[in-house]
């Protein structure tokens, strides 16, 4: 049996645990199914009570709530030795505190990102001190509420423009985005940003190569990879920046094509193990899913 939590994926089972934590009930069922189906906005516990009583898990979050934000991201990026811009985690302003003195003296620029966010909404460059000590006083700001920890990584010049991997399954896919507003920092297309399958094919196939390896080595099989490309003597290599389990559609062709892609990507993960779904749920089933 398949037991879907997404409400989008039809399985043998299917439950909606959306705005609430899992119970008993949800546990019987995970105990009996052969796969377990998550959405992506599934809680830890969720994912965590799924990992623990059934075999086969799809999305592969155990990096997500492993090393979570983007503080463990940085960290995560240099546990497995792949390369990324120099990058200083802090849990909260104490640990700050006490450990930036460790940091370059002449640094600046520098990106800071607190530990939450997405599309570049809690991204600011540093180029000066006045900077540096707004950004802190945002982070304290948030502290008080009760959301701790950023980072502060080393700028590389070129970030008008960003190359997205894309993640589904054994899909990957890969767009550049632009920022061709130079006064606006980011490449985040809810900032302005155009989206561009086709420039570069090398450096996208760099990038990609790069992503494909990294989702070798950590089972990632949900997300988007953002990198950028650094200028060598000898070479422009990719870095990575961050990993977003959420991530935008757009480039993908929009969230109709993604959940189709999507349907057919766990389809194939379950053929892998050798599983299906009953006949009826085939038979049953449309050929696309939507929101």
């Amino acid at each position: 049996m398949i037991l879907s939590f997404h409400p989008c994926y039809e399985a043998d089972a299917n439950i909606i645990c959306a705005g609430r934590e899992p119970d008993e009930k949800d546990l019987a069922v995970i105990r009996t199914a052969e796969a377990v189906i998550l959405p992506q906005g599934c809680r830890e516990s969720l994912y965590r009570l799924s990992r623990q009583h059934c075999r086969h898990v799809f999305p592969d979050y155990d990096m997500r709530f492993n090393y979570p934000g983007k503080t463990g991201q940085a960290r995560l990026f240099r546990a497995l030795a792949v390369p990324h811009p120099e990058t200083w985690p802090f849990d909260d302003l104490s640990d700050y505190a006490q450990r930036a003195g460790r940091m370059p003296k002449d640094g600046l620029p520098l990106v800071f990102k607190l530990d939450w966010g997405g599309e570049g909404e809690t991204v600011v460059l540093i180029r000066s001190a006045a900077d540096l000590e707004a950004a802190l006083s945002t982070a304290a700001a948030y502290e008080r509420s009760g959301q701790r920890g950023f980072i502060l990584q080393r700028f590389v010049p070129g970030t008008h423009r960003t190359l997205r991997v894309a993640v589904t399954g054994k899909r990957l896919t890969a767009y550049w985005r632009i920022q061709e507003n130079l006064l606006v920092f980011g490449t985040s297309v809810a900032h302005g940003a155009r989206i561009d399958h086709d420039s570069d094919p090398l450096l996208r196939q760099a990038g990609l190569d790069l992503a494909r390896d990294f989702c070798r080595r950590s089972k990632i099989n949900l997300a988007g990879f953002d990198l950028i490309f650094e200028n060598t003597q000898s070479q422009t290599r990719p870095l990575f920046l961050e990993i977003n389990y959420f991530f935008g559609r757009t480039g993908l062709g929009g969230s109709d094509a993604f959940y189709t892609m999507l349907k057919t990507e766990i389809d194939g993960w379950l053929e892998d193990l050798g599983l299906s779904l009953s006949p009826a749920v085939k038979n049953e089933r449309p050929d696309t899913i939507g929101d």
